[in-house]
């Protein structure tokens, strides 16, 4: 799978979104990771935590990662504004209220701030343009954590022009600085790859992962792929 440059980070070993050329792992001695994503799914949140963690222990056990950071649209139609939980309430019925007790008490588990009560549905097109643009500053990471506590513990309305523009003031970003037509075309990509549901994870031309998987198996994930470049973990 090619990786278009607007979400990619050139020779990156964090996690990034945005660069200028395709790494592999054999070439740079790093796993190449992809990570699709929707800013406003929950088990995408869950799983980028996850994911997170995993990447800091890999780093500390001396392994190496070129990530880039894939966008996609649970709802590209999605107008926004009206409250998540009348939402999901709405969407799957009188199941619902039990299903988000189950995730909260996950993100509780975890330490991860979320209330559904106070969430707004949104559009994430702007969103994923704000990590776009803030990947050509290497801050892709930090800009997806922020607008994922902004819609899941805030109450913050993503797709809001305004409040888009607060959080890229916070990380120092220009909200314009990545195109329209890439980040369409990205999504288009994305989409054309067979991709229908997010979390998904690809660590190096293995086979795509996908859910909100654990760290043991992201962990397992990232050193077998390691084992392939020569360049194994301490």
């Amino acid at each position: 799978m090619r990786t278009s440059s607007l979400f990619r980070h050139p020779g990156a070993t964090t996690l990034t979104s945005m660069g200028s050329e395709e790494r592999t792992s054999s070439a740079t001695g790093a796993i190449r990771v992809e990570i699709v994503l929707d800013l406003i799914c929950v088990w995408s949140y869950l799983a980028f935590a996850r994911f997170r963690r995993t990447h800091r222990r890999f780093g500390e056990d001396g392994g190496r990662t070129d990530v880039a950071i894939r966008p996609f649209q649970v709802d590209p139609d999605e107008p926004g504004g009206r409250s998540k939980l009348a939402q999901t309430e709405e969407n799957f019925g009188p199941g619902a209220g039990e299903a988000l007790a189950r995730i909260s008490a996950l993100a509780e588990a975890e330490h991860l701030p979320l209330d559904y009560s106070r969430a707004i549905t949104a559009n994430t097109f702007e969103a994923h343009r704000l990590v776009a643009a803030a990947a050509r500053r290497g801050l892709a990471e930090p800009m997806v954590e922020r607008l994922f506590r902004a819609h899941f513990a805030e109450g913050l309305h993503i797709g809001d022009p305004t409040v888009l523009d607060a959080i890229a003031d916070e990380l120092g970003v220009t909200r314009h600085g990545a195109s329209t037509d890439e980040l369409r075309a990205e999504l288009r990509s994305v989409r054309d790859q067979g991709v229908t549901g997010v979390p998904r994870f690809r660590f190096g031309d293995r086979p795509a992962l996908t859910g909100a998987l654990s760290e043991d198996t992201l962990y397992d994930a990232l050193t077998r792929e390691h084992a392939l470049t020569g360049t194994r973990p301490r």
